[in-house]
C-alpha cells in the first residue's frame, strides 16, 4: 500500500497574551477567527483557530495563547517558519500595509520566488509569498480583499534533527514528491493547492526549545475517518508509534514524532468548523466540546476576555 496525503491541514503553535494573538493574526493579517474554544487537554487554555472565510483544511492556524508563559526557542525539532500565500501581484500591498503598521520584515528570495519575512509579536517566523494557486479568500477586513487576501497556506519550513530521515519520511511516507533542491533547502511539493509547499533544512540549526513563539505541532490531511484508520496503520508500518484516534470536534486527529524530532499530527477534513455553529457565526462565541460545557461559567470567569476591532 503507498499513500500520499494532500497537504497540510492546519499548524498548531504556542503563543503569549491572547489579545496580542488576536489582534495579530485577525487585525493585521486578516486572517477570520474561525473558532474560539479550549484546549482539550488544559480547558484552563483558549485554543484559537485562524483561517480563510470557511476555514478550510490548509487555511488554519491555531493557538494555545498562555499569557506570561516561558518564550521558547526554535531550532531542530520543530516547524521553523510558516508560509502564507497571497495572491499574485498583491506583494506590494502587504509591503505597504506592514509599513504602516510599523512591522519589520526582509524582502528575500528562494526557489526563485519573492518572500515577505516577518514575526509575530510573540516571535514566530512567518513568510508571505505569492502564487496563482489556490482559492481566493473572501473574508474582508478593513482594505484586505479577496484581491489581496491571504489565501492559506504557503507551507512551512522544518527544522530536523535528522534531515535525511525526515527528508525520507515526506517523500517514502506521505507521498511528497522532492521537486528542488537550494543551498541548504530541499522543496518537496504535495497535490493540494495551498499548504502545498514543504521546504526541509538540510543542516541542523541547534535544538529547539518549547515555549511561546514556537510551532507545537504540523498536521497532515486525511479524506475522512477510513483513510484516517488508513493512514494509522500505513504509519505504523512503517515503524513509527503512532496514537489512538482523538476527537477533536472539527475534525479526528492520530499523532506521531518522526525520527527528526517533529511532532507530526494527521487529521480528517471533516467535519469542518460549522459543525457546532454556522457558517455566519464562527468564532463568534466560546464553544465548548460537551465534556466542558459545565465548566462554562467557570472558564468564561478564568479565560482573558478577546475582541477583535470589528467586535469593539
Amino acid at each position: 500500500m503507498t499513500k500520499q496525503t494532500a497537504g497540510i491541514h492546519h499548524i498548531t503553535a504556542i503563543v503569549g497574551h491572547p489579545q496580542e494573538n488576536v489582534d495579530f493574526y485577525a487585525e493585521v493579517l486578516g486572517l477570520r477567527l474561525v473558532k474560539k474554544t479550549v484546549n482539550f487537554d488544559d480547558p484552563g487554555t483558549y485554543h484559537l483557530y485562524f483561517g480563510d472565510d470557511g476555514g478550510k483544511p490548509g487555511t488554519i492556524i491555531t493557538f494555545f495563547p498562555w499569557a506570561n508563559a516561558r518564550q521558547g526557542k526554535i531550532g531542530d525539532g520543530q516547524v521553523g517558519v510558516t508560509s502564507y500565500v497571497i495572491p499574485e501581484g498583491a506583494m506590494a500591498f502587504w509591503e505597504e500595509r506592514l509599513d504602516q503598521m510599523d512591522i519589520p520584515y526582509t524582502k528575500m528570495k528562494r526557489f526563485n520566488e519573492d518572500i515577505l519575512a516577518l514575526r509575530d509579536p510573540h516571535g514566530l517566523h512567518i513568510e508571505l509569498v505569492a502564487r496563482a494557486e489556490g482559492d481566493p479568500n473572501n473574508w474582508t477586513f478593513e482594505d484586505i480583499t479577496p484581491e489581496v487576501a491571504i489565501k492559506g497556506f504557503g507551507g512551512a519550513t522544518l527544522y530536523s534533527s535528522q534531515p535525511e530521515k525526515t527528508a525520507a519520511l515526506l517523500e517514502n511516507v506521505l507521498g511528497l514528491e522532492l521537486v528542488g533542491t537550494e543551498g541548504d533547502f530541499q522543496r518537496f511539493r504535495a497535490p493540494a493547492a495551498i499548504g502545498n509547499i514543504i521546504d526541509l533544512k538540510t543542516v541542523a540549526t541547534g535544538r529547539g526549545d518549547m515555549g511561546v513563539g514556537t510551532v507545537h505541532h504540523i498536521a497532515w490531511r486525511a479524506e475522512d475517518d477510513e483513510d484516517q484508520l488508513d493512514w494509522q496503520q500505513y504509519v505504523a508500518d512503517n515503524g513509527y508509534r503512532v496514537t489512538p484516534v482523538q476527537d477533536r470536534n472539527y475534525f479526528n486527529a492520530i499523532y506521531f514524532r518522526e525520527h527528526g524530532e517533529i511532532l507530526f499530527e494527521i487529521a480528517t477534513d471533516p467535519p469542518g468548523f460549522a459543525y457546532d455553529e454556522s457558517y455566519e457565526t464562527m468564532g463568534e462565541k466560546l464553544m465548548l466540546p460537551e465534556q466542558y460545557e459545565g465548566l462554562r461559567s467557570k472558564l468564561n470567569e478564568h479565560l482573558i476576555p478577546i475582541t477583535i476591532q470589528q467586535d469593539r
